[in-house]
């Protein structure tokens, strides 16, 4: 068996064509395949577009996501630093008023 789109095979199935379907019908029936093909190919380039944004908004999610855990952090740390400071500031008030005490008696 040899090659199957050969140049007289192509011949033989476009005189078939034309037989079965006429003159007039052959540029109709040209533009619905390019119509459909158009269409698929439209489609199939979609589908990849619509992965590679799926992609990116997955990753720009993810930025956003770890951006806002490094701030959360980074307010705990300040509270936490704010609340050691004011334990401090309250207990050297405390030992002064006691101090204040002794040496008042």
């Amino acid at each position: 068996m040899g090659e199957l789109f050969t140049a007289p095979h192509l011949l033989v199935l476009g005189v078939v064509v034309l037989v079965l379907f006429g003159g007039k019908k052959l540029p109709e029936l040209g533009k619905g395949l390019g119509e459909g093909l158009r269409g698929f190919k439209d489609g199939m380039k979609g589908i990849s577009d619509d992965d590679a944004a799926a992609e990116a908004k997955k990753k720009d999610e993810e930025a956003k996501k770890k951006e806002l855990e490094e701030k959360a952090y980074q307010e705990a740390k300040l509270a936490a630093e704010a609340r050691v400071a004011a334990e401090a500031r309250l207990a050297a008030e405390k030992k002064a008023e006691n101090d204040r005490v002794e040496v008042g008696r």
